[in-house]
């Protein structure tokens, strides 16, 4: 083996050894990220503000949920949980399961872990992130 190709191979496994390295960035959990996210992927079905009316939600036969009317239909309390079950994939209970897609398939970011009463729950960084931009869009 010459010299330039060891120096090829070496560098190829370094590269291999750097993808499988673990992510070591500061998961973001902020409102702003979470608004980013539901650009990219919620706003096509939901609308730009949240009301349900976004473009691709025309031929589904259902209307998305207006989501800023969330904690006005829970007695004022935001409901997290719920939110994040069905962003999931979890809870599809009052969803068109077969139009929304199970975002807890995809990468939804490094965990978090949330205590609740004692209890550590480890939660995708951007499914956290969803939530809280949905929770400051309540009317």
């Amino acid at each position: 083996m010459t010299f330039h190709s060891k120096l090829i191979s070496v560098l190829a496994a370094g590269f291999v050894l750097a993808a499988c390295a673990p992510d070591d960035r500061e998961p973001d959990v902020s409102v702003d990220h979470g608004q980013a996210l539901y650009a990219r992927d919620c706003a096509v079905c939901h609308g730009d503000n949240g009301k349900g009316a976004g473009a691709a939600s025309l031929g589904l036969g259902v209307l998305p949920p207006d989501l800023t009317t969330l904690s006005a239909q829970n007695r004022g309390i935001f409901p997290r949980d719920f939110v994040m079950s069905v962003i999931d994939g979890y809870n599809r209970r009052d969803h068109p399961s077969s139009a929304m897609p199970e975002f807890g398939n995809n990468d939804l970011g490094p965990t978090v872990q949330v205590e609740d009463g004692g209890v550590s729950t480890p939660i995708p960084s951007d499914l956290i992130a969803l939530a809280a931009y949905l929770e400051s869009i309540q009317q």
